[in-house]
This record gives C-alpha cells, structure tokens and sequence, in this order.
C-alpha cells in the first residue's frame, strides 16, 4: 500500500512540498497585505480629494503634521507667493511623459509660509535639462485651493541650480531660507485670480488597486497543487509497486530469480509475435523455421 511514504526518500520530498506550500502562504498574504494598503490608499483618495476644503487655522495645521488618513485633504488659503524662490523639481512624470513640477513659498495672511507645487512642466527644448519657462505665479494677494500631501524622501543625486531631485521641504527650506512648514505641501488645483499663463494640472491619484487579488489567489492554488502533486507521485508509486509486485509472483512461478525485467522481456517476445490481424509476424515465423530445422538436424535431442 502506502508503506514507502515512510522512507527518507519520501519522507524527504514531502518535508519539500512542505516548505514550497508555506512559502506559497507566505507569499499569497503578502499580496493580500499590498491589495489592504492600496485599498486604504484609494479609500483616502475617495473621502479626501473632493471633500469641501479646510480654512484658517485648521488648514495651517495640516501642513505642520499630516496624518496618514488626512492625504489628498483640500484646504483653502489666501496670502501671497514669494515668486523669487520659485524652484523646479525633476524628473516628474505626467501622462507617461517626463518633465517637472514649479515649487512656490507661500504665505498666508497669518504669517504662515508653506510650499505649494502649482503644476506639470514638460522637459524644454532649448535647454537641456530646463523647462523652457516657468510661468509666474500671481503677484499680489491670491486665495487658492490645493490638495495636501507628504514631502518626500531626500534622494541621493544632486540636480542643477534653481532645481531639487525631490519634493523634500528641508531641502527646499535649506535652497531658498523660506521657512516652510515640514509636515507637507499643497498641490494647487486653482488659484483666484487666475493667470494668464500657469503649469499644467497634475495627474489625479491613480485608483487602480493593480493585480495583487489574482496574484494572491494564484500563490494559493501553488501551494495547494504542490500536495496534489505529491498525492499523484504517490497513487503512481503504489500502483508501480503492485505491478510489481505481480510480476515478481509471476516469475517465481516461472523460476525465474530476477523477476521483473525478465518477464518483461517474455511478455515483449510474446506480442511480437503476432501482427494486429493475429497473423504470425515475418519473426515469428523465421523462428518457427528455424527451430523446426533445428529439431530436424538433431531429431534425437
């Protein structure tokens, strides 16, 4: 029966199947792990991104500290910009397309500097590695709107002068000596007045919550087809083993003291010699002449 699953051999294999199944589990739950993050993503895009905006002191506060759950909050401020320390961040991305961010101080009537990103600039063609202009941003007082998110990480490049590898609000501080809040930064979705000449609007948050389902899923049904697979090596070992096991019963009635292989090659001699018709095969034949002339040639053997 199922005796042999006890060897070292098997024993071995399924140690083997085991592991695989558990890094099967393993990696199907990080996938569901990925698939939470991003849904609690677009689910802060959903409550955050069209809510009616914050004002006042509450709005300022969100740029000293952000919370996790507040990303993509509106809020509304009035103030002015500080277009001397406008600076570009690059290597950003719109629609596909490289290009770069226009990165503004902006103080509000209450004295409070933050920094806003007004928009998308595509890669210049008169200057490499420049944006052929940076429109202005509106010179006197100016009441806007923008969505709020985290600065982000320094990177470890450098870029050109009156440009940042990154929206990292120490880095912008350190550049221009305005003092911008640290907690985040708004991205501006309209301005009052509005310019004549502005940046583009930046992609909205992407709301695709990608593959991760189907990979977790697939990483499952892995683990589960390992122990299928081992429970068909074994139903195919077991059924080898009986056949087997008949052969050898069947060679000790024929005497025969290595059993297997020679019975084999009895049985292989007897359907060789008989076409599918039950004719006698051109061999069959040839052996039958000869040892009929053979039993001729010593008819006392």
């Amino acid at each position: 029966m199922y005796r042999f699953l006890v060897s070292s051999r098997w024993l071995g294999w399924l140690a083997l199947v085991a592991v695989f199944a558990v890094a099967c589990v393993s990696l199907g739950n990080w996938q569901s792990n990925r698939r939470t993050e991003v849904l609690e993503g677009i689910n802060r895009v959903n409550q955050n991104y069209f809510a009616a905006p914050l004002k006042g002191q509450e709005a300022i506060g969100y740029f000293e500290n952000l919370p996790e759950a507040k990303t993509w909050t509106t809020v509304e401020l009035t103030g002015r910009y500080a277009a001397d320390d406008t600076l570009v961040v690059r290597n950003r991305i719109k629609s596909g397309q490289p290009g770069y961010e226009v990165l503004v101080p902006f103080t509000t009537g209450a004295g409070e500097t933050v920094l806003i990103d007004r928009g998308y600039l595509p890669i210049g063609n008169n200057e490499h590695g420049r944006p052929d202009a940076v429109p202005a941003a509106p010179a006197g007082e100016v009441t806007l709107k923008a969505r709020l998110k985290p600065g982000e990480v320094r990177l470890d490049r450098g870029a050109p002068d009156g440009q940042l590898a990154t929206i990292n609000l120490e880095d912008f501080k350190n550049a221009t000596g305005q003092p911008v809040a640290q907690g985040a930064y708004g991205i501006m979705y309209e301005e009052s007045p509005a310019p004549a000449d502005a940046p583009q609007q930046l992609d909205p948050p992407d709301m695709d919550e990608g593959p991760h389902l189907s990979y977790e899923i697939q990483w499952y049904i892995f683990g589960v087809l390992a122990f299928v697979g081992f429970w068909y090596a074994a139903r195919t070992q077991k059924k080898i083993n009986a056949e087997d096991a008949a052969e050898l019963a069947e060679a000790q009635a024929m005497g025969f003291e290595e059993p297997v292989h020679k019975v084999r090659k009895v049985r292989q001699k007897e359907a060789k010699k008989y076409r599918r018709d039950g004719s006698l095969t051109d061999e069959a034949i040839e052996d039958a002449m000869w040892e009929e002339e053979k039993s001729s040639s010593h008819p006392g053997s």
